[in-house]
């Protein structure tokens, strides 16, 4: 039967319990072009916009 070498100290056991490590919410910033929320480094979806080029055509019908 397996059996530790040495006890785990309560604040290591409950540091490994925390949820600190979980991942946060994603950053958002505002669109140079149209003001539209979007995430960093990422094409807009509203406008088709990235740093100032257009890089998607998108219509506006």
């Amino acid at each position: 039967m397996a059996v530790p070498k040495s006890k785990v100290s309560k604040a290591r056991r409950d540091k490994r319990r925390s949820q600190v490590w979980k991942l946060s919410a994603p950053a958002f910033s505002r669109c140079t072009n149209c003001g539209e929320l979007k995430q960093p480094h990422k094409v807009c979806g509203s406008c088709g916009y990235y740093k100032g080029k257009e890089v998607i055509a998108h219509s506006e019908a």
